[in-house]
């Protein structure tokens, strides 16, 4: 059962791997934002996680985040995101992100509960 303030975190240590000079979101050594994206989806899926009738999961629609202070290699950080509002199928977390030394990310995440099979359907019909 879904409930308001209900949270769930992810943490992943800094590497080369997932450094903004590795994915290509820009040329320095620091944790990328597009890694930083995938960290903040992750600890909304663990908030839901076993929390969503069987055969649903929730796809992100939008992601509005700061990321406010870079985050070196060897570093670990830390998202935490808090369900704030559940309209119907449309789920709103508000998004803390921070490294071992502050704050490096806030934002707004939003999730849609859908049906796994027919959501599927819809979006191999694009191959047809």
């Amino acid at each position: 059962m879904l409930e308001i303030n209900m949270t769930g975190k992810e943490s992943v240590t800094v590497t080369e791997e997932n450094t903004a000079a590795t994915v290509g979101s820009g040329s320095l050594r620091v944790f990328a934002t597009p890694s930083l994206a995938a960290l903040i989806e992750k600890a909304a899926c663990n908030c839901l996680l076993g929390r969503l009738e069987e055969g649903t999961t929730s796809v992100g629609t939008v992601l509005d985040i700061k990321h406010m202070a870079a985050t070196p290699v060897g570093m670990k950080a830390e998202a935490t995101v808090t369900l704030v509002e559940i309209d119907g199928r449309r789920l709103v977390f508000d998004v803390a992100v921070w490294d071992e030394k502050e704050k490096i990310s806030e934002g707004v995440h939003e999730r849609f509960i859908v049906n796994s099979d027919r959501f599927m359907t819809k979006v191999n019909s694009k191959l047809d």
